[in-house]
């Protein structure tokens, strides 16, 4: 079974941000508060980066680390903006043990510019 970074952190508070610095064994000794291993049965890990807004720019960026129920339809690993409980989010996915630490999230930035730019063409 595979497992996932399991966190929420906001603005500079908790462990849960960027650059995520935790490793496995600090989280299963119990030296990291707020940060778990979780198991993940779909394989899929996912993290989400809630933007900051007018309306919340004191409470800063929201970062939660997460297990995906299920991954992309075209199973590919990837960051895009999208909507995540009524709100704009950065999401990125990824297949794979312990896969959503920073270090192996890459933004497909052209598969941001080209949503970006279909957004603003839509609107």
């Amino acid at each position: 079974l595979q497992r996932c970074f399991g966190c929420r952190s906001r603005g500079e508070l908790g462990s849960c941000k960027d650059p995520f610095v935790v490793n496995v064994t600090l989280v299963e000794n119990k030296e990291e508060i707020g940060v778990e291993t979780i198991p993940c049965a779909s394989g899929w890990c996912g993290k989400i980066v809630e933007s900051e807004d007018a309306a919340k720019e004191e409470y800063g960026v929201a970062t939660q680390r997460i297990c995906l129920q299920r991954g992309p339809s075209d199973s590919e690993d990837r960051c895009a903006y999208t909507k995540w409980n009524y709100r704009r989010v950065l999401m990125c996915f990824c297949r794979g043990d312990l896969c959503n630490s920073s270090t192996k999230l890459n933004i497909n930035y052209l598969l941001v510019f080209i949503t970006v730019a279909m957004t603003v063409l839509y609107y």
